[in-house]
């Protein structure tokens, strides 16, 4: 089977480099054809160089860039979809790693479920141990949602059920003909260079699952995502809080209950309360939840409102 790794990156030569060495030593699988594809999204950095590189060196499989001059990640995916000549589409961001048996996972997982749609792998944040001990925590107090993209459903393979964490799209592949089915990513959504957008994943993933269609996880095919130690400032995480639950709103639009000023009405006696939490907490790690909380809501309530401007 054809097969197209597809990778969008906006000025993150570094990083992208990091990601292509994961990818030239992880172990390829026979039974797919290989190509990978850099859809350099508006750079003004070195991806062309860092690119060009690992084509002299060799050792990722066809590589080859593509330009999307429009900002956004949406815009890039849908670019590079469009340009892969893959059966199978297999995502990485390019502030992740690969690991060793990546390739060889997604390999028998097309192999084990003919059935399904798509399949998500394993993202977990990619720590050196530098990172503070609040990250860690998983007590009463714990940030939600993660500052760093995580998502780990365990070491067993399955199927994603209704009522799981909507994996994100680090680490996704699927059959291009589903593009043809439920289409690509909505370009109002995700990240505009290197701003706090996102939930482009969620709204592509959530319409699989809306449809019944199959969507298996797959722990083995494991990703390490670049833990950038600014997102562990208190600053960072209460602003990508606020951001990721607006986003998810729009992408996610809930319908029915009780509402005002556009918005679902239990949202806004949550935010008095985690505000008011916060304003009166002793300690920092208690301070620190409900100021995340507060966020998210405010963020709920935000989303929600644009949601039902949209819709009428």
């Amino acid at each position: 089977m054809d097969a197209t790794i597809l990778i969008c990156t906006h000025d993150r030569a570094v990083l992208l480099d990091r990601l292509l060495a994961s990818i030239a030593a992880a172990t390829p699988p026979a039974s797919l054809a290989m190509e990978t594809v850099v859809v350099a999204n508006r750079c003004t950095d070195g991806t062309s160089e860092v690119v060009a590189t690992w084509q002299r060196r060799g050792g990722v499989s066809r590589l080859r860039m593509v330009k999307e001059p429009e900002l956004g990640k949406s815009h890039a995916l849908n670019h590079g979809i469009a340009e892969a000549h893959g059966e199978l589409l297999v995502f990485a961001d390019d502030d992740h790693r690969v690991s060793p048996g990546w390739l060889q996972a997604v390999a028998r997982a097309v192999e084990s479920h003919p059935e399904a749609a798509g399949f998500c792998g394993r993202i977990l944040p990619d720590w050196d141990g530098t990172e503070p001990a609040w990250v860690h925590d998983d007590g009463p107090y714990r940030i939600r949602p993660y500052p760093v993209p995580n998502f780990d459903l365990g070491e067993t393979e399955r199927r994603v059920a209704p009522g799981d964490f909507i994996p994100g799209g680090g680490n996704l592949l699927f059959h291009r003909v589903l593009i043809d089915r439920i289409g690509g990513f909505d370009p109002s959504l995700g990240p505009r260079g290197h701003d706090l957008g996102g939930a482009e994943d969620i709204g592509f993933v959530g319409r699989i699952l809306d449809l019944g269609l199959p969507l298996w996880y797959v722990p083995d095919a494991l990703q390490y995502h670049y833990v950038d130690p600014a997102r562990l400032r208190l600053g960072y995480v209460v602003r990508k809080a606020y951001q990721r639950a607006r986003d998810t709103r729009l992408a996610r639009p809930r319908e029915g209950g009780r509402r005002w000023l556009g918005a679902p009405r239990y949202l806004f006696p949550q935010l008095v309360g985690h505000a008011w939490r916060a304003a009166t907490a002793f300690g920092a790690d208690r301070r620190r939840h409900y100021l995340v909380r507060a966020a998210a809501a405010l963020g709920e309530i935000r989303g929600s409102r644009q949601s039902s401007r949209r819709g009428r």
